[in-house]
């Protein structure tokens, strides 16, 4: 067993959130002893997937529901994957999002490099793709589509 304490080290998070969770509901059957939480390996679990979900940009309460459909047993796997195979959608979205993003980065970082190197930017404000190293080209086209 874990205190909440530990918990919120091994995550990284404020006790204060922890504490906030679990008046959620987020963790139905944690064990308290003489009021303090006793975070068991379910709670661990619970937390990873939390976090999981929350980086993955989903709210509180769409977690909470998941969080009941699992107390609700086998009848609710429909629902829990398809909650999941949203999210990977939402996260695969947002991927390729910030790949064009990345990509513009690399090219200005080449474009300036260059820059530096020539000391003007006059052979670089004309430039076409094709006349770009391929990597550089490749990011180009991605992150103007």
């Amino acid at each position: 067993m874990y205190t909440i304490g530990q918990v919120s080290k091994m995550f990284g998070l404020p006790i204060s959130t922890l504490r906030y969770y679990d008046k959620e509901g987020l963790f139905p059957d944690m064990q308290r002893s003489s009021g303090i939480r006793k975070f068991e390996e379910k709670e661990l679990e619970a937390m990873r997937i939390i976090e999981c979900l929350k980086k993955s940009g989903m709210e509180i309460r769409d977690i909470k529901q998941f969080m009941e459909w699992c107390s609700q047993g086998s009848k609710t796997y429909p629902q829990r994957r398809e909650l999941f195979l949203k999210q990977k959608a939402t996260v695969e979205l947002e991927i390729e999002r910030m790949n064009r993003v990345l990509d513009m980065l690399k090219f200005k970082c080449w474009y300036y490099n260059e820059a530096v190197k020539d000391g003007n930017e006059d052979r670089l404000s004309g430039i076409k793709p094709e006349d770009m190293p391929e990597e550089i080209r490749l990011a180009y086209e991605n992150a103007h589509k």
